[in-house]
């Protein structure tokens, strides 16, 4: 989790103008598919801007919006004791798979960015002499 926020945090701090995004799509080393299929860099920018506040918050915030009747947990209760672990594993390999493939498209995305920044700095340097 660590290594999502630290490539958040990057990502956040190094991308200036997410504008220039607009109409580059992923190169694939690095980036997991998009879910659409052809989303651009900054859709998937938007996409991991709005993501980031939900994964910090956790799933509380979920919750309380969607408040369960206790019928639905008693029955829940019944069969579930037997595979708790099972499940847990489960869904915690899940939410680590999710974070890796977030992580992994938030590291591509910036280094996108940076060599989008140095092509533009290239050409102004080129014009200019």
């Amino acid at each position: 989790m660590e290594q999502y926020f630290s490539a958040t945090q990057k990502m956040e701090q190094e991308v200036m103008f997410p504008s220039l995004l607009r109409g580059v799509f992923p190169q694939q080393e690095g980036a997991a598919p998009a879910a659409g299929g052809h989303a651009d860099l900054y859709e998937r920018y938007q996409l991991l801007k709005a993501i980031k506040p939900m994964v910090e918050k956790g799933l509380s915030s979920v919750n309380d919006q969607n408040p369960t009747s206790t019928d639905s947990n008693t029955a829940l209760d019944e069969g579930a004791d037997s595979n708790l672990e099972e499940r847990l594993y489960h869904h915690v390999n899940g939410l680590q798979q999710v974070l890796t493939d977030l992580t992994k498209n938030t590291k591509a995305l910036t280094r996108r960015y940076s060599q989008i920044l140095e092509q533009i700095n290239l050409s102004e340097g080129q014009s200019s002499s």
